[in-house]
């Protein structure tokens, strides 16, 4: 069975972390991935957001419509996208410099 990683865990690894793919970012600043994408960018971590059905960029950073189109390596991958979609997300081939790919609510 999965468990989550612990704080000390979850820490270091957000230490040692500068780039970030948010997939599934909503425009709308009520919902989870975006207050969560907004602190990430705020504490200096390079976002990339990723979500086809939008236009233009959110939080001041281009938007992609998809994981190919991030044009460099980024070291997490966090996932707001309901369940049944998330696994062909975790599948893509990304780079061998991701350290972690995560789940947060659907957004």
């Amino acid at each position: 069975m999965h468990e989550n990683p612990g704080a000390e865990e979850i820490r270091d690894l957000l230490a040692g972390s500068s780039t970030v793919a948010v997939v599934g970012l909503s425009a709308r600043p009520y919902r989870t991935s975006h207050s969560i994408a907004g602190s990430l960018r705020d504490f200096g971590v390079r976002i990339f957001p990723v979500n086809p059905n939008l236009r233009g960029p959110i939080l001041g950073e281009q938007l992609y419509a998809s994981e190919e189109e991030v044009p460099e390596a980024v070291d997490i991958v966090d996932v707001f996208r309901r369940s049944e979609k998330v696994e062909p997300v975790a599948r893509e081939p990304w780079r061998p410099e991701l350290r972690s790919c995560g789940c947060g609510p659907a957004s």
